[in-house]
C-alpha cells in the first residue's frame, strides 16, 4: 500500500491498478468514499489504463487533514501522486465531490488532465441545482444513494456495498473537512474555461445530486458529452459498472491523443 507524505505531514494513501506501460487515469473518489469502492470498476478500466486510485485525505486508508482545507488541497494531494509516480498529464474521473476536486485540476492544471469524467457531481452548492426531496427510513441515508427499488431487485449488490464501507476506517473529521471544502468552492463561472475533452455522466433517478446539474455542467464546458443513465441513482458505478466502465473507456480511447 503506498503512501505519499504531504508537507503538512498528512499522508495519502493510493493504489495502482493495471499495465505501467498504459495510459494513466486516475480516481477521484466522493466524500467519504475509499478505494474498495471501485473494486466493480477497476478490472475493466485496468485492462486498458494504469489506474491510479486515491484517497482523499479523510478518506480510507489516508490520514484526516491536520487543518481546514480547500478543493485545492485536493487537488494539489492528486497532483503529488502523479508527481511522484513521474506522470505528467492523466485521464481524471472523478465521482461527486470528487468530481468536483477534478473540475479545479481541470481549471487550474489544463496541462496534467488529458480527459475529464465528471460522474454524479456539480460545479458547486452556490449554482447547484437543489435535489427533490427523498424519504429514506429514519438511520439508513445510505438508501438514497441507490435508485428506487434497487435494493430490493439486488440485495446481495447493496449487501456487499455495506459492509465494504464498514470494513473502512471512520473519518467524520475528514468527511467534516471535505463538505467545508465544498461550501465554499464554486466552478460555475469559470466552467467555459476547462479546454479539455470531458464526458459528463449521471443516473436520472440520483437522490443525492439532481440530475440537472448534469446538463448543467455540459451546456457550461465546451464541447462536453453528456450521458444520461436512464433509472440509475448516485453511485450509478456501483449499479452499472459494466456499462459506465465501457463509455469511459470508449470516451478516452476516442481522445487517446488528447
Amino acid at each position: 500500500m503506498p503512501w505519499l507524505v504531504r508537507p503538512d505531514g498528512c499522508r495519502i494513501n493510493y493504489e495502482l491498478f493495471g499495465d505501467p506501460g498504459s495510459p494513466v487515469l486516475t480516481l477521484l473518489e466522493g466524500i467519504g468514499a475509499d478505494i474498495a469502492g471501485w473494486r466493480r470498476s477497476v478490472p475493466e478500466l485496468a485492462s486498458e489504463l494504469r489506474v491510479v486510485a486515491i484517497d482523499h485525505r479523510g478518506n480510507g486508508a489516508s490520514d484526516d487533514p491536520p487543518g481546514s482545507c480547500t478543493m485545492t488541497t485536493f487537488v494539489e494531494d492528486a497532483l503529488a501522486v502523479l508527481d511522484e509516480l513521474n506522470v505528467e498529464r492523466a485521464h481524471v474521473y472523478g465521482q461527486s465531490f470528487g468530481g468536483m476536486v477534478a473540475q479545479e485540476a481541470a481549471l487550474k492544471h489544463p496541462d496534467r488532465v488529458r480527459t475529464l469524467v465528471l460522474a454524479g457531481t456539480h460545479p458547486g452548492p452556490a449554482h447547484a441545482i437543489a435535489v427533490a426531496d427523498r424519504t429514506v427510513p429514519k438511520g439508513e441515508p445510505w438508501r438514497a444513494l441507490y435508485a428506487p427499488g434497487f435494493l430490493e431487485a439486488h440485495p446481495d449488490v447493496v449487501g456487499e456495498d455495506r459492509r465494504v464501507a464498514a470494513a473502512q476506517p471512520n473519518h467524520p473529521r475528514g468527511q467534516r473537512r471535505q463538505w467545508e471544502a465544498m461550501q465554499t468552492w464554486d466552478a460555475f463561472d469559470r466552467l467555459p474555461q476547462i479546454a479539455v475533452p470531458t464526458l459528463v455522466l449521471h443516473g436520472t433517478e440520483d437522490g443525492v445530486v439532481a440530475p440537472g446539474n448534469a446538463e448543467l455542467l455540459a451546456r457550461r464546458i465546451p464541447g462536453a458529452e453528456l450521458r444520461l443513465l436512464e433509472g440509475a441513482g448516485h453511485v450509478f458505478w456501483s449499479e452499472r459498472p459494466e456499462l459506465v466502465d465501457r463509455l469511459i473507456l470508449d470516451f478516452i480511447e476516442r481522445h487517446r491523443d488528447a
